[in-house]
């Protein structure tokens, strides 16, 4: 019998084409948007776990307070190398990574741009490769004893940074001072990471004239389940010898889970506002399908009179509506997910090849595309409960005469 019912809900549906297509249109709007924001959203979530995963649950950061815009901004406080010494004398301190990172002008070939240099100490390099999990596309990593050498970010050789693209052995004016490439790294994902210039950090602070300052310190603990441990005691030890209190602290340690769990929360908030514009959509197109149905069971009073009249029950009209109407909704959602798989592809697609990033990544699961058809039906059905209810009154006597 419910065979019967879909294949009636169907063939109702192909007799009034024009009107069912316009209806669908607002669910097929609806489902697409939520289909691709939350596409993006688990595809941004992964690729950001994946960074910590490279990060490693071993280290932790510490900055000093009131960055505009992160390292190399403007800042109240600073960190100096007296801190990097009292950090090292922690116990449970393996290792540490500090640099320091400022705008500079760049020339090549005669054109000019303005980057953020970055001094690193070639002394702790290997944790300061590790953190950041670079790696040579071309050419070598920076290693102690290089002097007039840089390495530069993938948008260098790739994203047309300059008309000519970038390679090894090329020379790079900073501050009209010349220094020769030795590696490119392989891209990053993040546009602003991709365009960075590393150097040692003792010629750093002798062209850029800062010599103490530092704005971020990497820590590596010798047993990671002691992290939180060790990062608490860098913290006591750095507001004693800066001579702070808790009030007055004016520098922060992040460790991985709270980074993640910060970003979490961001996108939580963008996501559920982003959704709640889509779900207005889809009560929008809700509404249509209600209207349509409405419509339907008007043109519809004699047929429903026969049919009741024939044998059958207020059960079986109730269910033929309400078939229909879902399969309004699941036929929307479908046309749904496949435009938004699309549009995320292309969105992914876009990042990759024009702005050079590779967090905006879609993430199709089975799951999601389920939860889209099954919600997009669900909807279709709970919008046509009234009109469907309204068919089940239609009396048998009244709709034979009805014209």
């Amino acid at each position: 019998m419910r065979a019967e019912f879909i294949n009636i809900a169907w063939k109702n549906m192909k007799k009034r084409k024009l009107r069912s297509f316009l209806t669908l249109i607002g669910i097929v709007i609806s489902i697409a948007t939520i289909f691709m924001l939350v596409s993006i959203s688990l595809g941004l979530e992964k690729a950001v776990e994946e960074q910590f995963r490279l990060l490693g649950t071993d280290k932790f950061f510490i900055q000093p307070r009131g960055q505009i815009a992160g390292p190399g901004t403007a800042s109240a406080a600073t960190l100096t190398s007296e801190d990097v010494k009292t950090i090292e004398k922690v116990s449970g301190v393996k290792e540490l990574s500090a640099w320091t990172a400022t705008s500079a002008q760049i020339e090549f070939e005669d054109e000019i741009r303005f980057v953020s240099v970055v001094g690193i100490d070639l002394k702790a390099s290997d944790l300061f490769i590790e953190t950041g999990a670079y790696k040579a596309e071309e050419g070598r990593l920076l290693k102690e004893g290089d002097t007039k050498d840089i390495m530069i970010g993938a948008q260098y050789k790739h994203n047309n940074f300059f008309r000519k693209p970038v390679k090894t052995g090329d020379t790079i004016l900073i501050n009209e001072m010349p220094f020769e490439v030795q590696g490119i790294l392989k891209p990053i994902g993040n546009p602003g990471d991709d365009r960075l210039i590393y150097m040692p950090q003792d010629g750093f602070r002798e062209l850029f004239k800062i010599p103490e300052k530092i704005d971020t310190i990497v820590v590596q603990v010798e047993e990671q389940d002691k992290l939180k441990e060790v990062a608490s005691s860098v913290e006591r030890k750095l507001i004693k010898s800066r001579g702070l209190d808790e009030e007055t602290k004016d520098f922060f340690i992040l460790t991985p889970e709270e980074v993640l769990e910060s970003f979490g929360t961001i996108l939580t908030i963008v996501t559920s506002f982003l959704l709640g514009v889509a779900t207005i959509s889809l009560f929008v197109g809700g509404i249509g399908i209600a209207n349509t149905m409405f419509a339907s069971v008007l043109e519809r009073t004699r047929e429903i009179g026969i049919m009741k009249a024939v044998g059958a029950k207020n059960k079986d009209i109730l269910s033929i509506f309400l078939i229909e109407s879902g399969l309004l909704g699941l036929i929307g959602g479908t046309i749904g997910v496949i435009l938004g798989a699309a549009l995320s592809k292309t969105i992914e697609y876009v990042a990759i090849t024009q702005i050079g990033t590779t967090l905006l990544q879609a993430s199709i699961s089975a799951y999601l595309v389920i939860g889209c058809l099954l919600f997009a039906f669900l909807s279709g059905a709970i919008s046509g409960i009234w009109p469907a209810w309204q068919a089940t009154r239609v009396k048998p006597v009244e709709a034979l005469r009805y014209e």
